[in-house]
């Protein structure tokens, strides 16, 4: 298994204000402390398929975080208030989804593992 790093994106970081500093190294410090669960996650698993299983808990975590702040966005706006930050945060956990899906070996497993769940939950594609 290959050794995966996410990081937060350059765009992203510069369509932050100017004095949104502080959101910047937020961003960072969640993204290194990823890093470092994902890091463990794969140092436990057995194999390719428990490291895709344990991956996705945290791809998962990412979609609910991201629907979260993108609940957000209407809610500000509808107050007056910029939205930017919630967008910011929403692209970042989007942008982290997609950089695991660009490791080739993970890709495949945690598409076949969401199926799998998927299966497994009782549901079937005549049920959707």
């Amino acid at each position: 298994m290959d050794e995966i790093t996410l990081g937060v994106p350059e765009p992203l970081l510069d369509s932050l204000p100017e004095e949104g500093g502080s959101a910047a190294q937020d961003m960072q410090r969640a993204v290194e402390g990823y890093n470092e669960r994902i890091a463990r996650l794969l140092e436990d698993a057995d194999d390719e398929a428990e490291a895709a299983s344990a991956v996705l808990d945290v791809v998962e975590h990412f979609e609910t975080r991201g629907e979260r702040f993108d609940e957000f966005v209407p809610e500000l706006r509808a107050w007056g208030q910029s939205p930017i930050y919630a967008i910011a945060w929403r692209n970042l956990y989007a942008d982290l989804i997609a950089q695991l899906y660009d490791h080739e070996w993970l890709a495949a497993r945690l598409d076949r593992e969401r199926n799998f769940r998927l299966v497994e939950d009782g549901v079937r594609l005549s049920d959707l």
